[in-house]
């Protein structure tokens, strides 16, 4: 339920299935097909205002019973039940679920889905589960040592010196130790507006971090490796001028940069929402003064108080 949960907060918001796919690390495939009955109903991201959590875990729950009741998944519990300590043991070396569903199905003739393996054991093994997939919070990052970068949509505006609808993104780069969040309203996200918009960045913070995160799009990384990650030329250079390593995160990887994943949905719904804008620099000078008149007073789990009014 927490990850369908995830899911359609993410459509609500309205990512597209490959930004949920890279964010929450699932596959196109089963997006599709827990998207499917919200799209049968003719729901459409963002309808109806604000996320109302009570309202899609009730939606999920009819859609998905096997989810919202516990008891209506054992009905096809039975046969993988009989394996459960050959299940034990697969899961103590190391073995995953989807290896384990197929291994059911092709050696000892189970005929369940792998989704239902995957709750079987969700359900019977949670604590190995639960071990498995502890993760250890980060340190503290010193100040000016790392700053995380990335594109979110915002919506469709109209634009008044044209009268044409045009989609606007969200460049947003934050720094990891003060939360200090710069947005800038783009309508292309090619490379001169890539490059004109750290610019941008490093005036409003009045310095340069010496990391920046960012995600592997081709306007920042030409060729994306654990190692050897190639930055294209273009963005090279802004970074070489201005003495900052580019530290790309690992494709498919959202952890890596969890500080700005995180405030995108908040931007798009707290500063873009049901608001009206001029020109595409009013819009920008608006952005401005959201990111210190609004999120800078927002309170922060990971700090004790609101972000600094400066670096």
């Amino acid at each position: 339920m927490t990850d369908l949960m995830e899911l359609f907060r993410h459509w609500h918001a309205g990512r597209s299935q490959v930004q949920i796919s890279t964010a929450l690390g699932i596959d196109r495939k089963t997006i599709r097909k827990y998207l499917a009955p919200a799209l049968a109903a003719g729901l459409a991201p963002g309808e109806g205002g604000k996320f109302d959590e009570a309202l899609w875990r009730e939606l999920i729950s009819g859609w998905f019973p096997e989810v919202g009741d516990p008891a209506a998944r054992a009905v096809t519990w039975p046969a993988i039940a009989a394996h459960h300590d050959w299940i034990s043991g697969q899961l103590k070396a190391s073995v995953t679920v989807a290896t384990i569903a197929q291994r059911l199905r092709d050696d000892h003739g189970v005929a369940v889905s792998e989704s239902t393996v995957r709750r079987y054991v969700a359900a019977q093994f949670a604590e190995d589960v639960a071990e498995a997939k502890v993760t250890v919070p980060r340190g503290p990052v010193p100040p000016g040592d790392e700053a995380q970068v990335d594109y979110g949509k915002l919506g469709m505006w109209r634009d008044p010196a044209t009268d044409r609808r045009v989609a606007v993104w969200a460049f947003a780069m934050i720094l990891t130790c003060s939360r200090m969040l710069f947005v800038q309203p783009v309508l292309r996200m090619d490379q001169s507006s890539w490059c004109a918009s750290h610019v941008a960045a490093f005036e409003f913070f009045g310095g340069v971090p010496a990391r920046m995160v960012c995600d592997n799009l081709k306007t920042g990384i030409d060729r994306p490796d654990l190692y050897d990650p190639k930055i294209n030329r273009a963005y090279a250079e802004l970074a070489l001028f201005y003495g900052l390593l580019i530290d790309p995160a690992r494709a498919g990887k959202p952890k890596d940069k969890p500080r700005i994943e995180r405030p995108m949905p908040y931007i798009r719904d707290s500063f873009f929402k049901g608001r009206e804008f001029s020109s595409l620099a009013q819009m920008q000078d608006a952005a401005l003064t959201w990111c210190t008149d609004v999120y800078g007073r927002h309170q922060h789990r990971g700090l004790d108080g609101t972000p600094p009014a400066t670096v």
